[in-house]
């Protein structure tokens, strides 16, 4: 059924999979949302005001197949209104957006701009190929940006590590300059990522690496959306925990000298 994560974060025209949906247009929940209020110049809580059936010829008409708005009403000011434009499957296996106003915000990536430099307008137009179902497209801007910031994104990998695991990690890396191609240098260093790149044990390389292999022949634009996606949320989960950690490095040394400032002066 449409939850939070659905209206709040779901590009248009992508198929939202559901395990169960209501059999009739007055079952549904009325659930609240979270998003941004131009009014408010904030984030804000939002309620629906509409019923889902309105449009129908009784309230308990049977949900399979409709299409319906949503019209939600931020709590705060209590005038922006948002409104979602749904379609349910003729077998209830899965709803879509249809519509959306204000349309899906594009979010850049502070990071990841600041990895991109001249090549940040790929992941911009890979949002917006995204937020239109485009999935081909939005696949072939994603896989650029890696095959752009593979050399610098593994070479900010090493200042992650330490010792042992560095200098293997360093024979490692010199060996990824040997090819140009992408899936190829993570397959040299993907098992060799330090714990806080691997969170519940999982290896964000891996699946990269799967996922660019998949390629873009004959794929609809629907299964190109799913590899779109993997492949941005791994490259901005890496990017992010490379940068969070390397500037919690920088405030913990920077802590440690002066503590170490301090005992020095007392001693003289």
């Amino acid at each position: 059924m449409p939850s939070k994560e659905f209206l709040e974060s779901y590009p248009l025209y992508r198929k939202f999979k559901v395990d169960r949906l209501p059999s009739q247009m007055n079952s549904f929940p009325k659930v609240q949302i979270n998003m941004g209020c131009p009014t408010c110049k904030s984030n804000q809580t939002f309620v629906m005001t509409n019923d889902l059936y309105e449009n129908c010829q009784y309230s308990n008409y049977p949900s399979a197949g409709v299409a319906f708005r949503m019209v939600y009403m931020c709590t705060h000011c209590q005038k922006f209104e948002r409104l979602f434009f749904v379609k349910i499957d003729e077998d209830k296996k899965w709803i879509m957006k249809i519509g959306q106003f204000p349309a899906w915000e594009i979010i850049g990536e502070p990071n990841i701009e600041r990895l991109l430099c001249e090549h940040s307008s790929y992941y911009n137009k890979g949002l917006v190929c995204e937020s239109q179902g485009y999935g081909i497209g939005a696949y072939g801007y994603y896989r650029r940006i890696v095959e752009k910031t593979i050399d610098l994104l593994l070479s900010e990998v090493s200042e992650l590590l330490t010792g042992n695991d560095l200098e293997i990690y360093k024979v490692a890396l010199a060996k990824t300059k040997e090819t140009i191609v992408t899936q190829e240098k993570i397959e040299i260093v993907k098992d060799l990522l330090p714990p806080i790149l691997r969170p519940d044990g999982m290896n964000p390389l891996s699946v990269l690496h799967s996922t660019l292999s998949a390629g873009l022949h004959a794929e609809s634009d629907e299964i190109c959306l799913e590899y779109a996606q993997a492949c941005r949320e791994i490259l901005v989960f890496l990017v992010n925990q490379i940068a969070a950690s390397k500037s919690s490095s920088r405030d913990f040394t920077k802590s440690m000298r002066k503590l170490l400032d301090k005992k020095l002066q007392r001693g003289s």
